[in-house]
């Protein structure tokens, strides 16, 4: 359904926004997928702060304050994201093609062929109060579990657990240990000894795992070593296949039916079940920083957390502008905090309007997380009847990176600043002698990079810096910044000829008071029918690259060669032809939101009548009908052996197929000039533009 061109602007550090965020985490909270738990981080000791991995250098120390970072444990808050990995790889399928990031969602939440199963924690048959999930590759054998496994740096041992004494007494190195503490299995009923593993790592990011003997030679061997029981549960028939016993009401099934029975009654249970893959994790979203977003949860001492009323939202901070000192925490002053005013219901018809996002714009390193976490949220309010739509995107633009070069030492790994270089040889090195490494990364202030983009814009406009950037290279692609690069000035050069272009029509206008079309000659007639078809090819592919493919740097390509056709007119087509006037007019508008100042700035200056306002004001260009009726024909660019050579018109029906168009433009005058007495290696046909690339023998 088209929608309508309304716009929107949110800005989400302010409390109207993340009243809202605060609200689906109370709903997540409510349905049980926030949780509490314990969890390794980064802790800066000088900020006295948690870091994300980014801000932790190559030698460990805090990007920051560079202070050597220690790994601590700490209460976290987790989204449990792994309760929606298989509908959420599963939606993929009916999604576009997103510039392979497609791929990479399946990638990173992996194959879902397994779940996680609840279990309570006692001692001496006491509950201690700590849940623990313990995941399945083969949940369908969940009656045969004898154990339960969990590795040596288990939080359970380290941090503040209610068990870790008594896990720690018994925990002996380098062998499987067996520990006072039970699991009760919350799906079976069943009590098992829980177990401390002699192993580092389980498979993918797994801490915690199911132990079944009669279904693996590993357990197997474990359960033997520590003299534990264990109840076989699959029998193996003649044919192969295998059916479940002393399994309750499924003993009988055929395992391939039992998977789906008991993953299913697991999860109405709300005690697992649900399909994920072992190297996915829940989502930690803890922030230990006075900027964060507040959690909406009252820890009670006598109720534990409690979930702030919904009418009481937004949870903002206290305003304490004294507290910019490193390390400053605002919760001194927590009872300065005010109630906020009722929020509106959720207004359902609205999100419903305004999903799924036409465009999702987004840079390439959050192609998996960020992008997970946005459709986890939305397949979770569609089940919560707050929206109509799974999936929150349909379109995806993913950005590439402009890397900017880095010089670091190679024996330390230490980035240097330009000014630490030394750059009179053809080799840089260090002022202090040291050798250098010379790559290009993302830009970032710890690597010293980074490029200020007002120098850059002082020296050459922001029009010109932003039409560099879009054509420099496709959105998805990687930029290394260099604006000595052909890019810059093939850009300048295009800027001079609209400028010529509009200064030219002005100095033919003044010959002659108003148009005349019909002083014409034939030939200046195909001429002008030539301007009318490729202004008309232009507005067509410029507009696709704008609204369906994204591809600016081939729109501008395309505005070029519209300014090629137009610099090539003689004086009486600009004195007389509307045809001139017309796609003068539509490139100028085209090139309005690439280059505004530029583009304003042209208008202003073109003698075009019955045109009033400013370019911004203008309708987008469209095609004509007459066009459209016509054969649709596209003008295909040739190189050879990479170097431009030409244009050929082919027909949009054969456009696509490479032996087709090779054909065509071995008839036409440019192949039989250029390519007629040459051995052709190759044939390449641009799966995304108009164009076609030669590899002949020199």
């Amino acid at each position: 359904m088209q929608k309508t061109t309304t716009k929107k602007k949110l800005t989400t550090c302010l409390p109207d926004y993340y009243k809202w965020t605060q609200y689906l985490f109370i709903k997540l909270f409510e349905a049980g997928l926030a949780y509490q738990k314990e969890a390794v981080v980064n802790w800066d000791p000088v900020d006295q702060t948690v870091l994300a991995d980014e801000q932790v250098d190559e030698n460990g120390r805090s990007w920051r304050s560079g202070a050597q970072v220690e790994q601590k444990l700490l209460t976290q808050w987790f989204i449990k994201t792994t309760n929606y990995a298989k509908p959420l790889l599963d939606a993929l399928e009916d999604l576009p093609e997103w510039y392979g990031v497609k791929a990479m969602q399946a990638n990173w939440i992996g194959e879902c062929t397994g779940c996680y199963f609840d279990f309570k924690l006692r001692v001496n048959g006491e509950e201690t109060g700590e849940t623990l999930s313990a995941y399945s590759s083969s949940p369908e054998t969940v009656f045969g579990v004898a154990y339960l496994s969990i590795l040596p740096s288990h939080r359970l041992l380290h941090g503040s657990s209610s068990v870790r004494s008594t896990l720690q007494k018994a925990f002996q190195p380098g062998r499987d240990s067996l520990t006072e503490v039970t699991a009760h299995n919350l799906f079976t009923g069943h009590e098992v000894p829980l177990v401390i593993s002699h192993r580092e790592a389980f498979d993918g990011y797994l801490d915690t795992v199911l132990g079944v003997p009669g279904c693996s030679e590993e357990d197997l061997s474990v359960a033997r070593a520590l003299n534990l029981r264990w109840t076989t549960v699959l029998e193996t028939h003649e044919d192969g296949t295998q059916t479940l016993i002393n399994s309750e009401e499924f003993s009988g099934l055929p395992r391939e039916q039992a998977f789906d029975s008991i993953t299913q009654k697991a999860r109405e249970q709300k005690v697992g079940g649900h399909l994920t893959s072992s190297k996915l994790r829940d989502w930690l979203i803890s922030r230990q920083r006075y900027w964060g977003t507040p959690i909406p949860v009252v820890h009670c001492g006598s109720c534990g957390p409690v979930a702030v009323p919904e009418e009481e939202l937004p949870v903002t901070l206290p305003k304490l502008p004294s507290l910019t000192g490193k390390g400053a925490s605002p919760l001194g002053a927590a009872h300065d905090w005010v109630n906020c005013k009722c929020p509106r219901p959720f207004e359902r018809h609205l999100a419903d309007h305004w999903l799924p996002v036409d465009v999702y714009i987004g840079g390439k390193e959050h192609a998996v997380m960020h992008l997970y976490y946005a459709r986890f949220l939305c397949h979770f309010c569609k089940d919560q009847g707050l929206v109509a739509h799974r999936e929150p995107f349909w379109k995806l633009l993913v950005q590439g990176l402009i890397k900017g070069q880095t010089f670091k030492l190679a024996d330390s790994g230490q980035y240097l600043k330009r000014e630490e270089i030394d750059f009179t040889d053809k080799e840089p090195v260090a002022l202090n002698g040291g050798r250098i490494e010379v790559t290009w990364e993302k830009m970032s202030k710890s690597k010293h990079n980074g490029l200020d983009p007002q120098e850059v814009v002082q020296q050459y406009g922001v029009d010109t810096v932003r039409l560099y950037i879009l054509y420099a290279a496709p959105p998805e692609q990687d930029i290394l910044w260099n604006v000595k690069t052909d890019a810059l000035p093939g850009v300048l050069r295009w800027q001079s000829r609209l400028w010529q272009l509009v200064t030219k029509l002005r100095a033919a206008r003044q010959l002659g008071d108003v148009p005349n079309p019909s002083v014409l000659k034939k030939k200046e007639l195909a001429e002008a029918k030539k301007i009318w078809e490729n202004k008309n090819y232009a507005i067509r592919e410029v507009t696709t690259h704008f609204t369906e493919d994204f591809l600016f740097n081939a729109a501008m390509s395309r505005l070029m060669g519209l300014t090629n056709t137009l610099s090539s007119a003689t004086v009486r087509l600009l004195q007389h032809s509307v045809e001139f006037e017309e796609a003068l007019a539509a490139l100028v508008m085209m090139t309005a939101p690439m280059a505004p100042h530029l583009a304003s700035e042209l208008w202003a200056g073109c003698p075009l009548l019955l045109r009033g306002g400013d370019v911004l004001q203008q309708s987008w260009p469209t095609v004509d009908p007459e066009y459209l009726e016509a054969p649709d024909f596209v003008e295909l660019s040739v190189l050879i052996n990479n170097k431009s050579c030409g244009t050929v018109m082919v027909p949009v029906q054969v456009s696509k197929d490479t032996i087709r168009v090779q054909q065509l433009v071995l008839e036409s005058p440019i192949g039989q000039k250029l390519l007629g007495e040459r051995s052709i290696k190759r044939a390449i046909l641009s799966p995304r533009t108009a164009l076609i690339n030669f590899l002949v023998d020199e």
